[in-house]
């Protein structure tokens, strides 16, 4: 019989800016991990903040077309960005999004890193806007006032 391995880090706070953060409360709503390889790396030896940067835009432009409901949902605006701490190769780091605000044709987001193995937050982004398109490029409304926790918007409709 075989023991199930323990989580030695469970019992390790997350560490914000403000101190340490309650993943339970934190009010993060989309989670997606990656682990940190000799590709991602800058010439210090640590994470390269444009290929975090790239995740980032990736994982939120997934969040905004599944909360619009339109798989033509564009970055529009990415604020200041804060970085706090970093990776090394081998580290494994949390990313999470959640939305803040739905406007007619968009949505606002605030983001946050995280490092799993030291617990630190390595940055914090407090606006990214996605805009919903329609066909021609233009903004267009989405309709929708509140997040979705479900599948129930991901666009189905033929993309040719």
């Amino acid at each position: 019989m075989s023991e199930e391995p323990t989580d030695r880090t469970a019992a390790l706070p997350t560490i914000g800016l403000d101190g340490p953060i309650d993943p339970a409360t934190d009010g993060v709503s989309f989670h997606t991990r990656k682990w940190v390889k000799p590709e991602d790396l800058n010439a210090n030896g640590t994470l390269f903040g444009g290929s975090l940067l790239r995740w980032i835009d990736e994982q939120a432009a997934i969040y905004a077309i599944i909360q619009l409901g339109n798989h033509r949902s564009v970055t529009k605006l990415i604020s200041e960005i804060n970085f706090v701490s970093s990776a090394e190769q081998g580290d494994m780091i949390e990313m999470g999004l959640k939305a803040t605000r739905f406007g007619s044709t968009s949505l606002t987001m605030r983001a946050e890193v995280r490092n799993m193995i030291t617990r630190q937050v390595i940055l914090t982004i407090e606006k990214i806007v996605f805009v919903s398109l329609g066909p021609d490029g233009k903004p267009v409304p989405h309709g929708y006032t509140d997040i979705t926790y479900h599948r129930d918007r991901l666009p189905v409709q033929n993309r040719g």
